[in-house]
């Protein structure tokens, strides 16, 4: 059986990786398309931002299952912000330490749910040699203690000193490394850490050391950030530098693919951003927790709400639970007269707590309610009861199929967001050319963003090579990509 290389480019929009391979710029992108399958429409999950992407990739679910909400949640036990990272003043303002834990530990140890395997515990259950290199979902089966062999990581060891488990190798920023190898990334630096990866792999491929490798190139995305969507030519190019360094280790090309399948794929795509929505000061007026509150605080008593911005995302939690019904309505009322909010979206429930349906509104549109029914099936063949007004969506209704080609997917995606136990009250979506400020105030006007419910955002490339394929293809979605690595291993769910 062939080893397999799962590659996840950051944010790779398709129009920019065929623009990248028609002018010469990656080659090696370019000769996989060749003798494999492209799809230039795998959907993302709905917000399409990494942490929650990387989660259905690494599991093969939706966030209904998998429990990770977004790039900034609120915890309702803990009664606090969870930040992973949306920029520096963010972290500051929940915290450096509280950041780091979260997202170094407390995302794939606690946030996870402990009920969804990841592709590595399921293939570490069957033997097979796992390896990964920095990405943000990497549990696994073995234990990994943090690194103390240079001054940079003996610094962060003090902050992050406790041991994780992961895969058979891993390599997570400098500060996990289950061999040494040669290969730094001044912990994790952005620009740097494709270098790490395409080093990291190149070693694994020469000291054959796996057989399914998560070979993480996530610096597209960050340079997508700061030129746009147009400026990823180069990154892509960048990305492609890297994967030959890794098949040149193999033989070079032709090959590195006799002994290695392939499938390389983006988490989400991204969007231009010309202005940003200030989501904490429009709900001023709805006393928005303030993050790094303390729990129990008076601050946080007198506190109805907790905004979570996630780029061209964004959650509201009502955490005045004897006003959840008057507080949410008031909530929605408010975020549809913001200049910059395409979409509101909550869930019904009945008076025991269950879901009885979603509602999605939109300025100027009116609303759509759908729950699983009998109505309309969907391009996976999902059945939707579905009533109100179409255009909310842009929805197509044709003998009995529903299509939505500006939020694909859209239904399925909503749904699987609002039914997520760490979600919010009220989900809203950015309009074209908008993002949410992060609670630190920034926000990447004059560059690229993500995480709407919109194509533009949610399609990303795929290229597979070397796999076998299902038989029936209706349409692909990130989330099967882990049962494509299972069936390869022929190793199911435990």
């Amino acid at each position: 059986m062939k080893k397999l290389v799962l590659c996840v480019i950051d944010a790779m929009a398709p129009a920019m990786l065929e623009r990248a391979v028609a002018a010469g710029e990656a080659p090696v992108l370019g000769a996989l398309i060749e003798r494999g399958l492209y799809v230039p429409d795998c959907v993302a999950a709905f917000p399409s931002v990494t942490p929650v992407c990387a989660a259905s990739i690494v599991t093969g679910e939706w966030q209904d299952r998998h429990g990770i909400p977004g790039m900034s949640w609120y915890h309702r036990a803990e009664e606090r912000y969870v930040e992973y990272g949306s920029s520096f003043r963010a972290s500051q303002k929940v915290g450096l330490g509280r950041q780091l834990t979260d997202t170094v530990y407390n995302m794939n140890g606690a946030h996870l749910s402990k009920d969804t395997e990841t592709v590595f515990e399921a293939l570490d259950d069957t033997g097979v040699r796992t390896a990964g290199t920095t990405y943000l979902m990497y549990r696994g089966r073995y234990r990994h203690e943090p690194q103390r062999d240079t001054t940079l990581t003996r610094i962060a060891s003090r902050l992050l000193r406790h041991p994780v488990m992961g895969p058979k190798e891993l390599f997570y920023a400098d500060i996990f490394a289950s061999r040494q190898t040669g290969c730094r990334s001044n912990l994790g630096m952005p620009g740097v850490r494709d270098r790490h990866s395409g080093c990291v792999g190149a070693y694994m491929v020469e000291h054959d050391l796996f057989d399914f490798l998560l070979l993480s190139l996530p610096d597209n995305d960050w340079h997508s950030h700061r030129s746009g969507p147009d400026g990823q030519v180069r990154s892509i190019a960048l990305a492609d530098t890297q994967l030959k360094r890794v098949m040149d280790a193999g033989g070079g090309v032709d090959r590195f693919l006799e002994e290695h399948a392939m499938i390389v794929m983006a988490d989400h795509s991204q969007a231009q951003v010309a202005d940003s929505v200030a989501l904490v000061d429009a709900l001023a007026e709805l006393d928005v927790l303030p993050p790094g509150a303390r729990a129990g605080s008076s601050r946080a008593e007198r506190s109805r709400i907790a905004v979570c911005p996630s780029q061209r995302a964004a959650m509201v939690y009502v955490i005045d639970d004897d006003r959840l019904e008057r507080t949410r309505s008031h909530v929605v009322r408010k975020a549809l007269g913001v200049e910059g909010v395409e979409l509101a979206m909550w869930l019904e429930r009945d008076a025991h707590g269950v879901p009885v349906e979603a509602a999605v509104a939109r300025p100027g549109h009116g609303e759509l309610r759908f729950c699983p029914g009998d109505d309309y099936e969907d391009g996976k063949g999902r059945a939707w009861s579905v009533d109100g007004t179409a255009s909310v969506l842009d929805a197509n209704f044709d003998d009995g199929r529903l299509t939505t080609p500006s939020h694909p997917a859209a239904l399925e995606r909503v749904w699987s967001a609002l039914n997520c136990g760490n979600s919010g009250d009220v989900l809203l979506s950015a309009a074209p050319g908008w993002e949410f400020a992060d609670l630190g105030g920034q926000a990447h006007v004059g560059g690229g963003s993500h995480g709407s419910l919109r194509g533009e955002d949610s399609l990303g490339a795929l290229i597979l090579c070397g796999v076998e394929l299902p038989r029936e293809r209706n349409g692909w979605r990130i989330r099967d990509v882990a049962p494509l690595v299972l069936e390869h291993f022929q190793a199911g769910p435990s």
